[in-house]
């Protein structure tokens, strides 16, 4: 089992975790439907789909996990080590925006840029 890709995994869960509940609790929860425009008429649906692409994020992450633990499990090969190189570099781009949208401000950046260095040391 490559060591390098289960922690990868653990750290993007780790964060997905966190994305969800201190997004809810942090931004969401604290949104006015007055606040908001009315998409389909109505402020409490565009409230709705906020929320529900916010937590979509952490959804992908964890999808992004069990790859990498099943990627893991598997024998070396450069099919895999493809695999886990366009996982590392969508993780590392995501990481980039991240830190220049918000001034590396917010700790996504880190998270995701860890994700990317700890998935790159699991394609050697």
């Amino acid at each position: 089992m490559n060591a390098f890709l289960v922690a990868a995994a653990g750290v993007v869960t780790l964060g997905g975790v966190l994305h969800s509940l201190l997004g809810e609790r942090l931004i969401l929860s604290k949104l006015s439907t007055a606040s908001l425009p009315k998409v389909v008429g109505s402020s409490d649906f565009t409230l709705q789909v906020l929320r529900v692409f916010w937590h979509l994020v952490s959804v992908a992450w964890w999808g992004f996990a069990l790859l990498l633990v099943l990627l893991a499990r598997l024998p070396a090969g450069e099919g895999n080590r493809s695999l886990i190189l366009a996982i590392a570099v969508t993780f590392l781009a995501s990481a980039i925006v991240s830190a220049v949208v918000s001034r590396g401000k917010h700790f996504s950046w880190g998270v995701l840029l860890l994700t990317a260095i700890l998935t790159w040391l699991g394609t050697g």
